[in-house]
């Protein structure tokens, strides 16, 4: 299938999630409490099935989800999302124990999920991370010396049988959506000291955990946003993702693909603020004639409308590419959420410009989305990283053997 072009049917069910969005998701989102987990929103996505689709669907599919979402609202785009990426891991590295327990309660909106990797020195650089995942010693008969753990410990540690392999983490994990309210989190932890990337591995820790705690962060994102401290919280074999120490790749495995839906978001918040503009300088008059008329103003916008279709294609793109197990994934991924979220930003903030005052009264939807777009050239990989990540790969292949 050609990256520019949607099918009959995909189209149709865009406008259909954008009526949705509209009708029934954003009136949810508007009784719901900035910065904490809004579980009615959550529910509702459940009921419509659009979180069984997280995973049930391919990339082009999760972005054509964000975008149009997005255009209406963003905060049922955003809570779509989060579980997303946070239970993506369970779905693709998880014994069949794991996904039966969490992934049909994530799926109907009733268990919250979040991707627990950012740390206080290590957040763009997540191969640095710090959280320590500290192996408990075993005596002789391989039973482990520590002391049992309580009884709300956790389905999966305590059916640990005796001899399997323990750990307890101790350390921080910042700037984690969903923190502190999530029910479960995908926590990447060092395994192996001074082992770099190759010493990560990736656990599933309950919120109900002994020594895990967390405090909500007061952002400028209206999505809930926290700190987690984890002070020797228990952990064992039966809640590893994955491989021990191959945690990372579980982390860049999921942010391949969830990196072109952030552009996604981006785009269906562009789109928003494009055609606010559109109808904005389409009818308010000025300087004896309204704004369209002004070949500056006119210029401005078809500069807005270019940039957020390059940014679309670019997306539609780097998600057909990971559907169809193209070559070159992460720098298609890493292209399209550079290029559309640096995009949303100039778009939004030139639509705020187009409307003056107005436009940012508390309450107005560009006021909203200016707050809104800011943080995605942050999460998963900052534009600087995204660049990183282009560059890299664009010289391995100029110096690979021909």
């Amino acid at each position: 299938m050609p990256a520019f072009s949607l099918e009959p049917d995909r189209i149709a069910w865009c406008a259909e999630l954008r009526a949705l969005a509209a009708e029934r998701l954003s009136p949810l989102a508007e009784k719901g409490e900035p910065g904490r987990v809004n579980r009615p929103l959550l529910a509702e996505l459940g009921r419509l099935g659009l979180l069984e689709r997280l995973f049930t669907s391919g990339a082009l599919d999760l972005c054509l989800m964000r975008e149009s979402l997005a255009y209406a609202c963003t905060e049922a785009e955003t809570a779509l999302a989060l579980q997303g990426l946070g239970a993506h891991p369970v779905h693709a590295h998880g014994t069949p124990a794991q996904r039966a327990r969490l992934l049909p309660g994530v799926m109907e909106g009733t268990v919250v999920a979040a991707f627990a990797l950012s740390e206080p020195g290590a957040g763009s650089d997540a191969a640095a991370l710090a959280l320590s995942a500290d192996a408990e010693p075993h005596d002789a008969d391989g039973a482990s010396g520590a002391r049992a753990a309580p009884e709300h410990a956790g389905t999966a540690l305590a059916a640990a049988p005796d001899g399997a392999s323990r750990w307890r983490l101790t350390g921080q994990k910042w700037w984690i959506s969903n923190a502190p309210e999530a029910d479960f989190y995908t926590v990447f932890a060092r395994t192996s000291p001074g082992a770099g990337a190759r010493g990560v591995t990736a656990f599933l820790v309950p919120a109900d955990r002994p020594g895990l705690t967390g405090t909500a962060l007061d952002m400028l994102s209206p999505h809930p946003i926290g700190s987690l401290d984890f002070e020797g919280v228990p952990v064992t074999a039966d809640d590893v993702l994955g491989e021990k120490d191959r945690g990372f790749r579980v982390a860049m495995g999921t942010l391949n693909l969830f990196r072109p839906s952030v552009g996604a978001f981006a785009v269906g918040m562009a789109q928003a603020a494009l055609d606010a503009s559109l109808v904005h300088t389409a009818w308010r008059e000025a300087f004896g004639g309204r704004l369209k008329d002004l070949q500056s103003v006119a210029h401005q916008v078809a500069e807005m409308a270019v940039r957020t279709e390059a940014a679309r294609l670019m997306v539609y793109a780097a998600a057909a590419a990971h559907d169809d197990g193209a070559d070159g994934v992460p720098r298609r991924a890493a292209m399209a959420k550079l290029l559309a979220t640096e995009t949303a930003q100039y778009v939004i903030d030139t639509a705020v410009q187009l409307h003056g005052a107005r436009a940012l009264r508390r309450g107005h939807l560009l006021e909203h989305l200016y707050r809104e777009v800011r943080a995605p050239r942050i999460y998963e990989g900052a534009s600087e990283v995204q660049r990183e990540i282009i560059a890299k790969e664009l010289y391995a292949a100029e110096e690979a053997p021909r």
